[in-house]
């Protein structure tokens, strides 16, 4: 996936692809989950890279994905395909009938198509309906959201999830210029009034389009509880890989897995064996960048950021 406001590229190239495959497979006759289908390059490259026995399950909450999805399983047997966002992972797994899992990959953000697509409303760089649902069949546009929000809570969102000094200004132009409808309108509105100075070439209105996606699509909230659902999956040797493309994103990644993987504060001096320290896992790589030759094919790399952890505990559990 790829975050808000990236330029185009005419198909979707899977970011930190070898990393991914390289660190996430244990077993090669095991079960793994690509949990953000999107269109299919890492699940591609992992049945690939799997034996016969091994079997992926696909998720996505946007349904083009999982159209997508349907039809690479007519000809994969091994691909198991399921419309549902990662939080509901546990769900997923119990309606197959799978206790466990060896791998789950989590590539956070927006795909390149739903980016390249007008009509869904993500990019300011092609014009189409103010929308931005990952499942257009679900929710509030954001149109409707903004038309109707206070300032207030606009500034609030896109300060938040934008992390953007001019949040006030911002949210006070979007009232102004009620109704919205189009991304192009919001694009220019955004640019008119947030300074160009020290933004290094990224379009004024990037923070505020990534903030109010975030927003309507419950990211933070997806993210937290999906990354408790993917690590409560894994059977004990499995790994968690996650790709995030911004601070937000990472820093939650990063707290949770420090969570696992670092020893409960002990008084100084109290003695205590390995298996008494209490973690739950372990760090098996990250931060991982691309390299220059991948920025130098897919641009879209640039932001991301993997990291994986492998589960050393039988802790959890569906």
């Amino acid at each position: 996936m790829v975050g808000s406001g990236i330029g185009s590229s005419p198909e979707h190239v899977p970011v930190l692809l070898d990393e991914v495959l390289k660190n996430l497979i244990k077993s090669e006759a095991g079960t793994y989950v690509d949990a953000t289908f999107g269109r299919g390059g890492h699940t591609r490259a992992l049945l690939q890279a799997l034996a016969p026995a091994a079997c992926v399950v696909a998720c996505d909450r946007d349904p083009s994905a999982v159209e997508a999805a349907q039809g690479l399983a007519v000809m994969e047997p091994r691909l198991q395909v399921r419309h549902a966002r990662f939080s509901l992972l546990a769900q997923v797994l119990r309606d197959l009938r799978v206790a466990s899992v060896d791998g789950v990959l989590m590539d956070l953000g927006v795909s390149s198509p739903q980016l390249d697509t007008a009509q869904r409303g993500f990019s300011f760089r092609h014009d189409g309906p103010l929308d931005m649902r990952m499942n257009p069949d679900e929710g509030e546009s954001a149109a409707a959201w903004l038309n109707r929000a206070a300032e207030a809570d606009i500034a609030d969102v896109i300060k938040t999830f934008g992390e953007e000094r001019h949040a006030r200004r911002i949210a006070h132009a979007i009232v102004a210029a009620r109704p919205l409808t189009q991304t192009g309108a919001l694009a220019e509105l955004v640019a008119a009034v947030v300074p160009r100075r020290g933004q290094m070439g990224k379009h004024p209105a990037t923070r505020t389009f990534q903030a109010i996606r975030m927003f309507i699509n419950e990211e933070l909230h997806e993210l937290d509880a999906g990354l408790q659902a993917a690590f409560d999956a894994l059977t004990p040797g499995g790994r968690l890989a996650v790709i995030s493309f911004h601070s937000l994103e990472d820093r939650r990644v990063k707290q949770f897995f420090r969570s696992l993987t670092q020893p409960p504060a002990v008084p100084r001096g109290v003695p205590l064996r390995a298996h008494q320290m209490g973690t739950q896992a372990r760090s098996i790589a990250g931060p991982v960048r691309p390299t220059v030759a991948e920025l130098q094919t897919n641009t879209r790399a640039r932001r991301a950021t993997l990291r994986v952890i492998e589960k050393v505990t039988a802790g959890g559990g569906l």
